[in-house]
């Protein structure tokens, strides 16, 4: 069978690939090289124009670095960084930073704790938890429980801390207190009054930021630079401050009342302490050296206590902790 040969209009539009020379195909690619030269020409002019892109310099002139071969900081560098256009008629100095609004926790946030404790170790002198009451921002009680010591009470310190023998009866114990506690903690600012004590009780550091220890309210009231190392009891500032009488009485303390009155005292000069902890928060009252005033050496002594207690008036161990101050 004979092929049939193509007609002649065809064989005209459509050459064999075979009949293109390599002249031909170089000078398909240099045209194609030179639509592509001409894109970004016309591209590298477009950004020249809007400032973006810096002008080549002069023939004969000696080239500075682009900004990659520039040593960073240095100020052929700076000037090789695209700045955005400042608008028509305003300069870059004329604005202002927006004042920044001072802000602080909601009072959800808040929590005022207070402890009691036991002697227990030799002597007594071991102080652990036997009292725990954590109060709201607005007095209501979240927790109160007693709980029973790791180690066995030697001194019930029932003059101060209103504890005794019958209260162990329901208490719950301490691995199981503490969990409760901390997970009322977590996440709260903690107030209350010599709060190093509490946390050393419950074997547990607070974030420092998030706490707001009432020895430091006299501070607070005080003209900025008459900071005084004495810290007051809680029951006088108490008596000073808010004019009522805490710790009374021959029962010992109730850590309800003095979690309440920490919160109250707190609230008398929440504006000015978040204030000082927005603006300046190194120089918060947190951050100064503590002071040993109100340490666990010193707690039994009877400066802290009502004057109205009579020696009689604890329980038969703490009769034993007379004999050993």
């Amino acid at each position: 069978m004979v092929p049939r040969e193509a007609p002649e209009s065809a064989q005209c539009l459509c050459p064999p690939l075979a009949s293109l020379t390599a002249k031909d195909v170089l000078r398909r690619r240099q045209k194609r090289r030179s639509r592509q030269h001409q894109r970004f020409m016309a591209r590298k002019a477009l950004l020249q124009e809007q400032g973006l892109l810096s002008t080549p310099p002069e023939p004969g002139s000696s080239p500075s670095p682009t900004p990659s071969e520039a040593p960073p900081g240095t100020e052929a560098a700076s000037r090789g960084r695209p700045r955005p256009r400042a608008e028509s008629g305003s300069t870059p100095c004329s604005r202002k930073p927006a004042p920044k609004s001072v802000t602080w926790p909601l009072p959800s946030k808040f929590v005022a704790i207070d402890c009691e404790m036991v002697g227990t170790g030799p002597c007594g002198r071991v102080s652990e938890l036997a009292r725990c009451s954590v109060v709201s921002y607005h007095g209501d009680v979240l927790y109160d429980k007693y709980i029973r010591p790791e180690m066995p009470i030697v001194d019930y310190r029932t003059r101060w801390s209103g504890i005794t023998q019958q209260h162990m009866h329901k208490a719950i114990p301490f691995q199981v207190a503490q969990k409760e506690i901390l997970k009322l903690l977590k996440g709260k600012v903690v107030v209350g009054h010599a709060l190093h004590n509490d946390f050393r009780a419950l074997k547990y550091v607070h974030p420092r930021s998030q706490t707001r220890d009432t020895t430091y309210v006299p501070s607070l009231l005080s003209p900025p630079g008459l900071y005084s190392r004495a810290r007051v009891s809680l029951k006088d500032l108490a008596l000073h401050l808010l004019h009522k009488k805490i710790q009374v009485g021959q029962c010992g303390h109730s850590s309800v009342e003095d979690a309440m009155t920490a919160m109250e005292l707190y609230r008398l000069v929440e504006v000015p302490w978040e204030q000082q902890e927005a603006s300046s928060p190194q120089a918060r009252p947190e951050d100064r050296e503590p002071d040993s005033s109100t340490d666990v050496e010193q707690y039994m002594e009877d400066q802290y206590w009502s004057e109205d207690l009579a020696p009689g008036s604890r329980g038969g161990a703490g009769q034993a902790q007379d004999r050993n101050e």
